[in-house]
């Protein structure tokens, strides 16, 4: 009898080991850890163990430079991200990432109740810190293709590439409605108008996968499997309307404006079951979104059913006060109560929770808040599997940069051109060029720097110079790839006229544009073609016959050039696969792009947006000239 009762605790042990269940003292089975229970139930019993310590960790993203073992560990991070630039180390290959996510990951799964953490990165025109991943065009060439279904592919291709490093959660998509091209994260935009920022929020389908059509709870999170990554909506709300495009300004609209421009993105983001949505640095007239109750709590959570979880910007909650941080206290506590449940604090995170545990501990945030917010960031690592498989999948280390996401990054810079001139009044049409001309003079500062072709948050965050820094193909290499070998190809990036006059070109192919930019860096009060783009385009144009193909963010003045130029394309920022532009140039591929922007005369006329009274632009939103391909 004896020895039949001491089998019974070993039978009991046996019998919740075989269920894939662990006993934690005397709190009884680990139900969270059981993959079969519902999520609810295991977001339920997990968020019973936790104390305040652990649940305050969760509601913690840190920078990857302070992700050490023992802060981890000790301080129960729930989220660690990559700034912008914010490598592993430079020219970072994908299993180099892959083992610092791990590393990283160790330190969480060694916590009590062994919670993982989950890692975001910026990949918002592809897995853009990392070299050489594929950079597809910004999304203002996006809205140019017209194509939603394109850009449902890219993010797709967008979550194979952020897998490949070990990475689950990607901050995008921005579905920003730009209204005002001063803004320096206008080109983040899809475009001015509201229903095609709607349209193009499928992306979000690539990123996490098609949620099933069965019926769920609306706002429901969901991440569709190892090779989808957890999206993220941005910047809620208005962050395209602020006054002057200045950018974390304030946006002064009526209610009625609010909800026919701005918000209708965000619906689109929910019906499609976005996982996250990150609050916007901006105001709503006056009110920071950071501190907004109303629109955080009362509508996207409370009306609109959201039922993931709300993440600040980078030192967001720090931007409450002015200048930032100089009442710490209020902007956790604001912040907080105002909904947002996990906050960006990459630096000085024992503050944070320090100041946080000390306002529940005084009531001045209440308990309820806190679990709310753990609840949702427990539901979204339960839904995307995170518990089952918290560490990386080395197999998909291939995917990085691929070919096939290339071809389709290739694809999408042909489609997202906007031809908007093609020869001088009573000539033919300049373009599409022969394939075998004489002598083409390639000239203008862009046409052979893959830095400034694909713009800011490209391995920096303001992005950089030069052909060293990561891989692609620029606009120069991709037209000596193109033409016949009997061309000659001679490229200055500066002639002056007399070079241009004496050679006798066929052609003068001009790429001119801005330099890379983020954020307010990128604000910009005049929108002038920066020098020395004007030079070259006179010193080209007026010499020899000429194609001008404009690389920017956005629409820049270019009224003063255009009737000197026989040919104009606005190639917008499009990433790493020029070749796609020389497919173009040369009949390979039509142009078929047209306008997601207004193309504004002067800089007085801005903001002007279709449906504006006095409306009078020079190309209007929608216009893009057309060609045939060459066979």
């Amino acid at each position: 009898m004896k020895t039949k009762r001491s089998l019974i605790p070993l039978v009991g042990i046996l019998f919740w080991c075989c269920c894939g269940l662990l006993v934690d003292g005397n709190d009884g089975p680990m139900i969270y850890k059981d993959p079969k229970q519902p999520v609810e139930v295991r977001v339920k019993d997990l968020l019973s163990r936790m104390t305040l310590g652990e649940k305050i960790g969760q509601m913690t993203q840190i920078e990857r430079v302070n992700a050490t073992f023992d802060a981890m560990k000790n301080y129960f991070i729930g989220s660690v991200l990559s700034g912008g630039g914010s490598v592993p180390s430079p020219n970072a290959t994908a299993q180099q990432w892959i083992d610092m996510v791990n590393d990283i990951q160790r330190g969480a799964m060694a916590t009590r109740l062994g919670i993982p953490m989950i890692y975001g990165v910026d990949a918002v025109h592809g897995h853009n810190n990392v070299y050489k991943a594929t950079i597809f065009p910004h999304n203002v060439g996006l809205g140019a293709t017209r194509d939603p279904n394109l850009v449902k592919r890219i993010g797709a291709a967008t979550a194979l590439e952020v897998r490949a490093t070990g990475i689950p959660y990607a901050f995008a998509p921005c579905i920003a409605v730009c209204r005002d091209p001063r803004w320096g994260r206008c080109y983040e935009s899809y475009s001015e108008d509201a229903k095609l920022v709607q349209q193009f929020s499928v992306i979000i389908s690539g990123l996490q996968g098609d949620a099933p059509s069965k019926q769920v709870k609306k706002g429901r999170p969901f991440v569709g499997g190892k090779d989808k990554v957890a999206a993220c909506a941005k910047h809620y709300v208005g962050d395209g309307g602020t006054v002057n495009g200045i950018n974390e300004n304030n946006t002064i609209v009526t209610t009625e404006q609010l909800f026919d421009i701005h918000m209708p993105p965000y619906w689109s983001a929910l019906d499609q079951r976005v996982s996250t949505v990150m609050i916007s640095y901006s105001s709503i007239n006056g009110k920071k979104m950071h501190a907004n109750k109303e629109l955080v709590t009362e509508y996207l959570k409370e009306k609109l059913k959201f039922k993931g979880f709300t993440i600040s910007d980078w030192e967001g909650i720090d931007r409450i006060t002015s200048p930032p941080h100089s009442n710490y206290t209020y902007s956790v506590q604001e912040s907080v109560l105002a909904g947002l449940d996990m906050i960006m604090v990459p630096y000085l995170y024992p503050e944070f929770i320090n100041i946080l545990t000390d306002l529940v501990n005084k009531k001045v945030i209440p308990m309820r808040r806190i679990n709310d917010a753990v609840k949702r960031i427990l539901r979204v690592k339960f839904e995307m599997g995170l518990f089952e498989n918290p560490y990386a999948d080395n197999s998909f280390v291939n995917k990085l940069g691929c070919k096939e996401h290339r071809e389709l990054a290739r694809e999408a810079v042909r489609k997202s051109l906007v031809l908007l001139k093609n020869g001088k009044q009573q000539s033919p049409p300049v373009l599409p060029l022969e394939k075998k001309l004489p002598k083409i003079l390639v000239a203008g500062t862009h046409a052979d720097n893959l830095g400034y072709q694909c713009g800011g948050w490209t391995i920096e965050w303001q992005g950089d110079s030069g052909n060293n820094y990561t891989e692609g193909t620029t606009i120069l290499r991709a037209i000596n790839a193109t033409v016949d070998a009997s061309t000659q190809v001679v490229f200055s990036e500066r002639p002056d006229y007399n070079f241009v006059k004496d050679n006798n070109f066929s052609i003068g192919i001009v790429v001119v544009g801005e330099v890379p930019y983020a954020e307010t860096k990128g604000d910009n009060t005049n929108l002038t073609l920066p020098w020395p783009a004007p030079d070259i385009i006179n010193n080209v144009c007026k010499a020899t016959k000429c194609v001008v193909v404009l690389v920017s963010g956005r629409p820049l003045v270019i009224e003063p050039y255009v009737e000197a130029m026989d040919a104009l394309v606005a190639a917008w920022l499009p990433g790493s696969e020029g070749q796609g532009v020389a497919d173009a140039l040369f009949g390979d591929s039509p142009f078929t792009g047209k306008l997601s922007r207004t193309w504004f005369r002067r800089i007085d006329q801005v903001p002007m947006n279709f449906g504006d009274q006095n409306y009078d632009p020079l190309f209007p939103f929608g216009f893009g000239l057309q060609t045939t391909k060459v066979y």
